[in-house]
């Protein structure tokens, strides 16, 4: 238990601290194994993590007019996390640190989970009972445990039954992950979601392309002059000036050789004609 001296000194400490940092943000920590809280600490460089009662983080975040808003988000047991780096590069490295775990009884499946057909390293006894007991077409071939078909033993939304949770371990199966998300996070005067945050980043990179290349089409055709288009677009306007002025055998430095050059093979091609007439 803190004495009232301690609490004030944490909340004070940790106020003083949000003024040297760009970003900020709240991590709810329930749920959160500790090897993967460890984890992370460990392997994600440039990031400080403060934690504390729910009461003491609150009153420190509302010390300060920018971050009184995100003490609304503390729920439960939380952290405060502090960093100089870009919110999107920070969410970005604790997704990739997120962690396999099994499944347990009564837990809901967050999609169908299925057994797919092949050769386990399982031995044949036990094992092949707990399997046929889940549904799962099992058969021994040449002394290996072998799974038949492909079978979905829990699906999307229901909950997983002892068996399945047995057979899942038995398998080495991990179904769910486990993986640090800032609820919310404040940088440069803006607020970020997790939702937000958690983009597809090949997939963002292809939409720009694709929004660019329509765009860059549009202008083409409507004539919109840019920094882009510019090139494209005079070129275009040259080449149709040029048909025009041969279409009209207009004499303007440019097009007069073009005239003198059909005119020539015209002139050719009449000659041609002529001589083949004669003979």
């Amino acid at each position: 238990m803190l004495s009232k001296k301690e609490k004030e000194a944490f909340v004070n400490g940790l106020s003083a601290e949000l003024n040297k940092y760009s970003t900020i943000g709240i991590i709810n920590l329930s749920g959160i194994p500790d090897r993967l809280l460890q984890k992370s600490r460990n392997r994600i460089s440039g990031i400080k993590l403060v934690f504390g009662r729910k009461t003491l983080l609150k009153a420190a975040m509302e010390k300060h007019a920018k971050t009184k808003k995100l003490a609304e988000s503390i729920t439960g047991t939380s952290a405060i996390l502090l960093s100089n780096s870009d919110p999107f590069d920070i969410y970005k490295e604790f997704k990739s640190n997120e962690i396999k775990l099994a499944a347990k009884p009564r837990q809901i499946a967050p999609s169908d989970i299925s057994i797919s057909s092949g050769e386990t390293a399982l031995q044949p006894g036990q094992a092949v009972t707990e399997l046929k007991q889940a549904g799962i077409d099992v058969q021994i071939q040449k002394g290996k445990v072998v799974i038949s078909k492909d079978k979905v033993i829990v699906k999307k939304g229901e909950p997983i039954s002892s068996v399945a949770a047995k057979v899942l371990h038995t398998l080495g199966t991990m179904p769910f992950t486990a993986v640090i998300e800032p609820s919310v996070v404040l940088s440069g005067g803006l607020t970020f979601t997790k939702e937000l945050l958690d983009i597809d980043e090949s997939r963002t990179i292809a939409d720009i392309s694709g929004a660019f290349r329509n765009a860059y089409a549009l202008c083409i055709e409507r004539g919109i002059v840019n920094e882009y288009t510019v090139r494209q677009i005079v070129s275009k306007a040259y080449m149709q000036a040029m048909a025009l002025g041969i279409e009209t055998k207009a004499y303007e430095p440019g097009i007069i050789e073009h005239l003198l050059g059909i005119a020539s093979a015209q002139a050719t091609a009449l000659n041609g004609l002529e001589k083949k007439a004669q003979e």
